[in-house]
């Protein structure tokens, strides 16, 4: 499950954005329309009977006064997160690395003691915690999913529950205090009441406590038309200066920060209570680059980019269909849909998308379209002459992981420029 889930379930309902999520500006300027779509997690099984599917309006729209980039509409909920949600952040290479030098990057900055607390929200399967639990730190995890429960087998102490006020008691009272530091990955650019969670997050964080959260940048999605990360879980895209603003609202202030590669680009944010920390030089310097880097032409930049990027692959698909070579796609996370339906592929431009033995996607169709999703094992036994990478923001790990279990066919990487990368047979 995305680590979202953990926070509030939001008010019911679907919400037009009229004013900024963070500083309430009405200010607020379209900048990208994806189309209508269907909730990423809406998978019509193979072989049922076809029926109606919602769609819903994807538009982008930054905020003039703190810089950040959100969606127009707020989906209900209780339909973008179906009851079974399943992700085990574990399962990333790129994910459990990053949570490896997390912990060695905290240790530098802001060593902890086994006597503190570090509590993480959204903890999913205990692979954040897992580093500083396997160094005598004192852990515990808030996760409403079943992969809270994968962490309790592992020995992460989890707490099954939605993030809030009840959450924070229960994880204070059963370790007689308050936290150190407190992690929240992949969370942030999920939730409604955002303003909730921080009332909450102040009660569990100890006066000297450290907030650290990583969310996706919106200064990496417009650098590498990311287009296809858009979609209706995720409601704000984060630029530094909107982070600060939020922060500081609720009485923090960001001591340090850095651009990471998780997720084709995120920013990990260090924040603390004012004056409790000196702020690293790193928070200034950044936030001097989004100044020059976030202005009206870079936004009319990115919209050029995302329609010829969209075009250069429809064009690079004309050809090896023309030729009569097989397609199949690799890799079904939630933005392959987005890039599905945006660029308007369907089971007459690839033939299938490929997910691991195990996946709950297998034997269902990609939202809004009739693209079977199968079982990966299909790609090695069929080869076919192309393997277009859905998750190619991890191209770099795939492409070897592939090729050395006996793919011999070429990959195409659809973002940000579209290309073939040559395989082994054509090598």
């Amino acid at each position: 499950m995305s680590q979202s889930q953990t926070l509030a379930a939001g008010s019911g309902g679907s919400v037009v954005v009229e004013r900024c999520q963070v500083c309430d500006s009405t200010e607020l300027v379209p900048v990208f329309f994806a189309g209508y779509l269907p909730p990423v997690n809406g998978m019509p099984t193979i072989g049922d009977k076809l029926g109606e599917q919602p769609a819903y309006p994807a538009q982008v729209l930054s905020c003039r006064r703190c810089k950040l980039a959100q969606l127009g509409l707020i989906v209900d909920p209780a339909i973008l997160f179906p009851p079974s949600y399943p992700y085990t952040s574990g399962t990333t290479k790129i994910l459990r690395d990053n949570f490896a030098q997390l912990y060695t990057e905290v240790s530098g900055h802001y060593p902890v003691r086994p006597t503190d607390l570090v509590v993480d929200i959204g903890s999913n399967d205990g692979t954040l915690l897992s580093n500083f639990h396997q160094h005598g730190i004192r852990v515990h995890g808030i996760e409403p999913t079943n992969a809270g429960k994968l962490a309790n087998e592992r020995g992460i102490r989890t707490h099954i529950s939605f993030f809030g006020q009840p959450a924070v008691d229960h994880v204070v009272a059963e370790n007689g205090c308050r936290a150190r530091i407190v992690t929240a990955t992949n969370v942030f650019a999920h939730i409604e009441d955002v303003s909730g969670v921080m009332r909450a997050l102040l009660h569990l964080l100890d006066d000297d406590g450290i907030f650290i959260s990583e969310s996706h940048y919106w200064v990496s999605l417009l650098e590498t038309l990311q287009y296809d990360t858009v979609y209706h879980e995720h409601l704000r895209y984060y630029s530094l200066t909107s982070l600060a603003y939020l922060l500081e609202a609720h009485g923090l202030e960001v001591i340090r920060a850095r651009r990471i590669p998780t997720h084709g680009g995120s920013i990990r944010v260090y924040a603390a209570r004012k004056g409790k920390y000196p702020v690293d030089a790193s928070v200034a310097e950044i936030m001097a680059v989004e100044d020059q880097q976030l202005t009206d032409e870079a936004l009319a930049r990115f919209r050029r980019g995302v329609v010829d990027s969209k075009l250069a692959l429809y064009a690079l698909l004309k050809d090896i269909h023309a030729a009569g070579d097989r397609v199949y796609a690799v890799g079904a996370p939630s933005r392959a849909s987005t890039l599905i339906n945006y660029v308007g592929l369907d089971e007459g431009i690839i033939d299938c998308v490929l997910e691991i033995k195990g996946s709950y996607k297998i034997n269902k169709y990609i939202p809004g379209t009739l693209i079977p999703v199968l079982e990966e094992s299909i790609l090695f036994k069929d080869q076919p002459r192309y393997a277009l990478l859905l998750s190619w923001h991890i191209a770099d790990e795939l492409i070897p992981k592939l090729t050395a279990r006996g793919f011999t066919g070429d990959y195409i990487v659809p973002l940000p420029v579209p290309h073939i990368v040559r395989g082994s047979k054509s090598a």
